[in-house]
């Protein structure tokens, strides 16, 4: 994969008078290696001074090729004297209690995806926080680099013209890309669930972000694990781990999920999330519909070979249709302007605090979002369910 370009957002190239800021990355695994470590070695916002596994042979292969960093194996030795920040990016389990052990030595964290499996998780870091008495905002961190795709940005600027908005369609259909069929990932105890948890907090983010973030009122889903069993469903993409009967899962996680939020603004927000399916390409759309106008995005979210050309951009009012331009995009540029943001929201020279973890890609938002994730899932199977 390759991360080039710097469009849209004007960069955050840090001043040479400036130290860069000391993040460690927690966790050695394959969206740290692939995508985090990459990324942060080349930024001259950032160096990486630790990476934190409690395998130490995977921590010592992911160390970035300058040399520097410290290999550690437990969270808690991580302090604010020895880092500014903190990227987790571990298995789903453990984020709640990595991200519980940082903030409560004062680290900044950003959490990959899915931050929490459960609005449960989200709320029990927050309480923890208030119950310590702690001064100042909680400072974690976390939102989809899907916000910084071009294409994802001209249609939030359409969003003024097409009225009222009435109704939100999201979908991300693969073709192709179970991740993996043993281990962690699938195993319902350990992820917290399937496509939905992981497709769908992306496609979530997006759309809410789109949406200004509204709570929702009612919800209803439906689950299904038709495509799990089939070989030719992996994704060809990632590290396949070896199969074997002993590591199946216990609780095993849906392949698909379908959902529909209702908002409190009035707004409706369907979801569809699909791990494989008949289709050739995988396909990511997003549908806004208002009173003067629809407008359309497709494309291919995430980093899977099988997508399409490229992104498309349509307005129809009143029978008559509008293509907008939209610039063609390496894959994964949003992850590069990912980076670029948190070194923006991180901010200013060594010992300076970080911005408030109250704004956009905050704790609020993470609450909102697993609260939409837990309404669906507790809704699959009841025809609708009224949610508090």
């Amino acid at each position: 994969m390759t991360f080039t370009d710097k469009t849209p957002g004007e960069g955050s190239a840090r001043p040479a008078d400036r130290e860069p800021l000391r993040l460690a990355v927690v966790g050695a695994g394959w969206v740290a290696r692939q995508v985090w470590l990459p990324l942060l070695e080349a930024h001259p916002a950032f160096r990486v001074d630790a990476v934190v596994d409690d395998d130490p042979a995977a921590a010592r292969s992911a160390v970035p090729r300058s040399g520097h960093a410290r290999v550690l194996r437990r969270p808690e030795e991580l302090s604010p004297d020895s880092v500014d920040a903190a990227v987790i990016a571990l298995p789903n389990h453990l984020h709640l209690p990595v991200a519980r052990a940082l903030v409560e030595r004062d680290v900044p964290v950003f959490v990959e995806k899915p931050v929490f499996r459960t609005l449960f998780e989200a709320q029990a870091l927050a309480l923890d926080h208030l119950a310590r008495g702690s001064i100042g905002d909680l400072t974690l961190y976390s939102w989809s680099a899907a916000r910084h795709r071009t294409d994802v940005c001209r249609l939030a600027e359409l969003l003024p013209t097409l009225g009222t908005i009435r109704n939100l369609g999201l979908s991300w259909i693969r073709a192709t890309g179970i991740p993996q069929r043993t281990g962690w990932f699938v195993d319902r105890r350990l992820s917290g669930g399937g496509a939905l948890l992981d497709l769908g907090w992306h496609l979530l983010d997006v759309g809410l972000h789109l949406l200004g973030w509204p709570r929702v009122v009612r919800a209803a889903g439906t689950m299904s694990a038709d495509w799990m069993e089939r070989g030719d469903a992996t994704a060809d993409w990632r590290p396949r781990p070896q199969d074997g009967p002993a590591a199946r899962p216990v609780e095993p996680v849906e392949d698909t999920a379908r959902g529909f939020l209702v908002t409190d603004t009035g707004v409706g927000i369907s979801l569809e999330t699909r791990w494989a399916s008949h289709q050739a390409l995988d396909v990511t759309t997003i549908t806004v519909e208002g009173t003067e106008g629809v407008a359309t995005l497709r494309g291919t979210f995430g980093f899977s070979p099988h997508r399409l050309p490229r992104s498309s951009l349509t307005v129809l009012r009143m029978g008559r249709e509008e293509s907008i331009a939209l610039p063609d995009e390496p894959v994964g540029i949003e992850y590069e302007r990912q980076v670029d943001e948190l070194a923006r929201r991180l901010g200013g020279p060594r010992g300076g605090r970080p911005a408030s973890g109250l704004g956009e890609g905050s704790m609020a938002e993470v609450t909102i979002l697993a609260s939409c994730i837990d309404h669906i899932y507790s809704a699959a199977g009841r025809t609708l369910r009224e949610v508090s």
